[in-house]
């Protein structure tokens, strides 16, 4: 058997160990689909790695005290070994020093220490046979502490004053936000919370804070808020307010599959035609943010409804076809 193999068998065999009730080798090997000559030597490589396993000879079986390897947390060893896999990967995975990725990789490399020293060869095996990857995110390196402002605003009710480089002003702009909820999502983190500008709930991307001061004004979040009702039926972060469209999109053979496999939206509808073309339905709030998502299907994707959208990308179709246009005019020229 593979070595990630015994490391499951021995798993379960903990699990079933640590239940509180005493099993004989043949109960052991039956749950373990293995022979009770495998059973012993199991039992034996786990109390080589210092895991102590118990035998009631009055009982003929063998059993695990709970508190003898695990920490004071009740996760059982299967469960730690979980977080701890995931943690160090996604946290390796993490360069831009996005806040819990990285405390993950920490947080696993403390979970192994909690792993008895002989497991912990196979403990590397399996982490070499699990990979995550996961999307490029923003460098949130220069924005930790303004991440850090935004948890202690939200959890002491308290406002903070950003700085802030917004897209949507078009300038630097200063406004003091009563922050309702810290998100992450599309690969960066994002404080959802009332703003004084705007006298207006808005989205604020950590990374273009520029300064950010807590305050001493406190505030009371309001009790039917939730991230659900702000978003409504947007497809991502934006909800145009007023804006509810129903959007169809005929996506080809090709990438037909791959988009059927996937949840985009909560109101999607699927619906497949003869030709093997696939035909979505989604319900938005706003028609920019699902274009550019269309977009990146280039012609393997035919927006049918509304006109709206169609007009929209046929604008910026026929805008991108001048750009190349002149670029290839531009190479021919020289030479």
């Amino acid at each position: 058997m593979s070595s990630i193999g015994k490391i499951r068998r021995l798993l379960h065999l903990l699990e079933r160990l640590q239940s509180g009730r005493i099993y004989n080798t043949k109960e052991l090997a039956d749950f373990c689909n293995v022979s009770r000559r495998t059973i012993f030597r199991d039992i034996k490589t786990l109390q080589d790695s210092g895991v102590a396993v118990q035998f009631d000879s009055s009982k003929s079986g063998y059993w695990i005290s709970t508190g003898d390897y695990l920490p004071p947390t009740d996760l059982t060893l299967a469960e730690t070994l979980s977080l701890m896999l995931l943690g160090q990967e996604i946290g390796a995975a993490q360069q831009g020093g996005i806040p819990y990725f990285n405390s993950a990789r920490n947080a696993a490399l403390k979970l192994q220490s909690t792993i008895p020293n002989r497991l912990r060869q196979y403990v590397g095996e399996l982490s070499a046979a699990v990979k995550i990857n996961v999307e490029k995110q923003a460098d949130l390196k220069s924005s930790q502490s303004h991440y850090e402002s935004a948890l202690e605003a939200l959890t002491s009710q308290t406002k903070i004053r950003f700085q802030y480089n917004s897209l949507h002003d078009k300038k630097v702009i200063r406004t003091l936000v009563s922050p309702y909820r810290v998100l992450y999502q599309k690969r960066t983190w994002y404080v959802i919370g009332r703003s004084s500008i705007h006298r207006a709930v808005r989205t604020f991307h950590m990374g273009r804070i520029q300064e950010s001061e807590l305050t001493k004004d406190k505030f009371t979040p309001p009790p039917r808020f939730s991230l659900d009702r702000y978003l409504g039926n947007a497809w991502s972060l934006v909800r145009e307010r007023g804006a509810r469209t129903e959007v169809v999109v005929r996506f080809q053979p090709y990438v037909a599959i791959n988009v059927s496999e996937v949840v985009w939206h909560k109101t999607q509808r699927m619906i497949w035609n003869d030709d093997g073309t696939l035909d979505f339905h989604v319900t938005v709030d706003g028609i920019n943010e699902i274009s550019w998502w269309i977009m990146g299907y280039a012609d393997q994707a035919q927006v049918l409804e509304p006109t709206e959208l169609i007009d929209l990308i046929s604008d910026r179709v026929g805008r991108m076809a001048k750009l190349y246009h002149a670029k290839k005019k531009g190479n021919r020229s020289q030479h």
